[in-house]
């Protein structure tokens, strides 16, 4: 039909290029942060807001800020049979728009040091991260056939040092 039309019209044939990337290593890819603090805030009406701070954010996710991009996540670190409450994971930068996930549900017995799994981040997540607020980039592993094998490693403070030059 394409071939048909654009002769009819006295065009060249178009050429048709795809990007795959993100169908390819957006499912495949998921971000594990850690938990820090966990506050909870009453709302108007007695309503109460848990946020769930973690040990990462808009630097290693920024799609959330830019694109509302929505998310899913899980407690991977242990199970829990705690009943579940409305949540909001949110970064560790100082900006008030650094939420990964605006509302999910998490087991009320959520702690520090619990690892939560946020789904289908690798499309395009490493490659638009930062040192924003100077938060170092997380390691990138990968799992295959039960077996883990780190592909980029954490950053660390000497390697933002390393690049200053200045006395």
């Amino acid at each position: 039909i394409v071939r048909r039309e654009s002769a009819a019209v006295g065009l060249p044939m178009p050429t048709l290029a795809v990007e795959p990337g993100r169908a390819i290593a957006g499912p495949g890819t998921v971000t594990v942060y850690e938990v820090g603090t966990i506050k909870d805030v009453e709302l108007e009406r007695g309503a109460i807001r848990r946020y769930v701070s973690v040990d990462g954010g808009m630097s290693d996710n920024i799609r959330t800020v830019l694109y509302q991009a929505e998310y899913d996540v899980r407690l991977v670190s242990r199970v829990s049979s705690a009943p579940a409450v409305v949540s909001r994971v949110v970064g560790k930068h100082c900006e008030s728009g650094d939420i990964i996930i605006k509302d999910c549900w998490l087991p009320g017995d959520l702690q520090a040091g619990d690892l939560l799994a946020v789904a289908a981040t690798g499309a395009y997540c490493y490659s638009m991260s930062s040192r924003y607020n100077m938060v170092m980039r997380p390691p990138v592993v990968a799992v295959a056939d039960g077996a883990s094998r780190l592909l980029i490693r954490r950053e660390t403070i000497e390697d933002f040092l390393r690049l200053e030059v200045g006395k």
